[in-house]
This record gives structure tokens, C-alpha cells and sequence, in this order.
């Protein structure tokens, strides 16, 4: 067995499922459309179920459509028969995977689904099995063959049933609108949630605080405050506590290029003035992208009278995962 050897075999299994997944493009038809139609009008859940690697495949699914916008869970049918047919209730749609469709455990559960009187969705391999003739409708994901040499193993069948659910999910999604931000909110703990959700509110510095020196402040005196803070910036206020400017670790750099005298010199001459501000409510990857744009690591927040109210920097979009 060599290194060539093995690379031919893995190149024919991806060969062998990338021909189920596109074959499954003559099967978006209308069937398919029915389906969707069937989950867009439930107004309960979709109840997936199926045995062994269909099982797998259907448990996955059902994850998929439940973070997609369509309300979803699994059901094992083993389990079903058992008690958890109790989970299904008369306003909900059964998707039942079986690349055989003739699974004793989903067949047995059967009388039951019909007595209820909800759509069975059925995803088979066998559009004139038992499975699919009994199904509202039934989505045929049958494969030439199976990737496994033994055409024994499920392997591009299983692919070919994910990659179904995965086309039946997304159509539903946009129909549905589903946005970003409603993706995130079924994510919050994920970094994609605390981009889409997370706000510089709940991040930036305020009251004591914030770093802050008023308008004509030594520069050896801003830059004590600047080190109490740790901020690596100081904001530069009026009497009102009014933006004037902001003075930086780069606005330091470039004072000590010139000589300037720090223990003579005001925070006026070298801090930046035309200094970039932020409202509050701004999603803290919004601030993140400002940042990277303009070069810099710390940000003020003003309010509409750009009085002070807060400040952020870049550790604080680290430490929160928003990087």
C-alpha cells in the first residue's frame, strides 16, 4: 500500500459523493417545493427522525433547520415507540430519513403519525419503498452507489441525505428572511454571536474610569493619567466635558520626534483634535472595524452634545472575543 495508493483511493470516494450531491440537482423539484411548504406552514416543530447513520444525518438536520428559523428537534424512532412519541403533537411535521425506507423502527411508529394527522415528509432511497409510499411527500436521495468498495457502508448516501437537508434548511431560511442577527441571537456564546450582538456598551470604560484631562493640562501631567488609566490614550475635555481631542501613545511618539518639552508643553499642541468619536448602541465590530481602518487603538464615546461618556480600546475587543 503506498502514498499514491492511498491518495487514489481518497480522490475516488470524494469522486463517488460529489456525483450523488450534484445527481441531487434533478431533484429539486416539486416534491422539494411541497416540503418546504409543509414546514413554512407548520406551526408546531419539525420532528426528525431515523435509525443508525440516517439517525446521525437527521439529528444534524434537525440542528440545522432549528438554527436556521424553523423550530426543530430530533426523535429517536427507537425511543419513539417507547414513549417520545409523546413529543409530537397534532400541530407539528415528521421528516423520517431512511436510505432503505424501510426501517422497521420508523415504520412501526407510522400508524401513530397518521392517526395524528400531520405531514410526514420522508427523505429514501427507495422512492416505491413502504416509507415513501405512506409519506405526504417523499424526496428521493438515492445514490448510483456508496463510496465504501463493498457498496456496503453508507457513505455517499448519508452525504447525499445531509446535503438535502441542508438545501431544504436554507430555502426555508431566505424565505423566511432570516437574517444575520437572527442567527446570532440562536448563537450567543459563539464568536459570530458577539460580532453581530455585542455592543460597546457593554465593553467600554466609564466614570472614574475613563481617562480624561482638561484642555491646557501639561503634557507630563496627561501622560500620568494616561498610565493611571491604562488605556495606552486620554481623552482632552473642556469645562462641559466636551471632546476637544484625544491624546495617544502615537501622538507621544511624534512629540518626542520634535523635543517637545513635556514638563512645559500643553496637551493642546500635540494631541490629535480632529479625533474620530462614537455613539453608543455602535456594535462592537463596527468599532473594531474603525479601529483597523483608521490605524488606531482606542476610541472615545460621546454623546449627541460629544460630551464624554466612555472610552474602549483594542485589549478590550480581545478580551472579548470580538477580534
Amino acid at each position: 500500500m503506498t502514498d499514491a495508493t492511498l491518495k487514489k483511493l481518497g480522490l475516488a470516494v470524494l469522486d463517488t459523493e460529489a456525483a450523488a450531491v450534484t445527481a441531487l440537482k434533478q431533484r429539486i423539484d416539486d416534491d422539494f417545493v411541497r416540503a418546504c411548504h409543509y414546514m413554512l406552514e407548520c406551526e408546531g416543530r419539525v420532528v426528525v427522525t431515523g435509525m443508525g447513520k440516517s439517525g446521525h444525518i437527521g439529528s444534524k438536520i434537525a440542528a440545522t433547520l432549528a438554527s436556521t428559523g424553523t423550530p426543530a428537534f430530533f426523535v429517536h424512532p427507537g425511543e419513539a415507540s417507547h414513549g417520545d412519541l409523546g413529543m409530537i403533537t397534532e400541530k407539528d411535521v415528521v421528516m423520517a430519513l431512511s436510505n432503505s425506507g424501510s426501517t422497521d423502527e420508523i415504520l412501526t411508529i407510522l400508524p401513530i403519525i397518521k392517526r395524528l394527522g400531520i405531514p410526514l415528509i420522508t427523505l429514501t432511497g427507495n422512492p416505491d419503498s413502504a416509507l415513501a409510499r405512506a409519506a405526504s411527500v417523499n424526496i428521493d436521495v438515492s445514490v448510483e452507489k456508496e463510496a465504501c468498495p463493498l457498496d456496503l457502508a453508507p457513505t455517499a448516501s448519508t452525504t447525499a441525505a445531509l446535503a438535502m437537508g441542508d438545501a431544504l434548511a436554507i430555502s426555508l431560511l431566505e424565505v423566511r428572511g432570516f437574517t444575520a442577527d437572527d442567527f446570532a441571537r440562536s448563537h450567543p456564546a459563539g464568536r459570530l454571536g458577539r460580532r453581530l450582538l455585542l455592543l460597546i456598551d457593554d465593553l467600554m470604560h466609564t466614570g472614574d474610569r475613563v481617562p480624561r484631562v482638561p484642555g491646557g493640562t501639561l503634557l507630563c501631567d496627561a501622560l500620568l493619567e494616561v498610565t493611571r488609566k491604562g488605556l495606552g490614550a486620554t481623552a482632552v475635555v473642556d469645562d462641559d466635558d466636551r471632546v476637544l481631542g484625544i491624546f495617544t501613545d502615537g501622538d507621544l511618539r511624534r512629540a518626542l520626534d520634535h523635543d517637545v518639552d513635556m514638563h512645559k508643553t500643553p496637551i493642546d499642541e500635540v494631541m490629535t483634535a480632529d479625533c474620530t468619536l462614537i455613539r453608543t448602541g455602535l456594535l462592537a465590530a463596527e468599532a473594531l472595524r474603525i479601529m483597523e481602518n483608521g490605524k488606531f487603538n482606542a476610541l472615545l464615546v460621546v454623546d449627541d452634545d460629544k460630551r464624554l461618556i466612555g472610552a474602549l480600546n483594542m485589549h478590550d475587543l480581545l478580551r472579548a472575543g470580538v477580534v
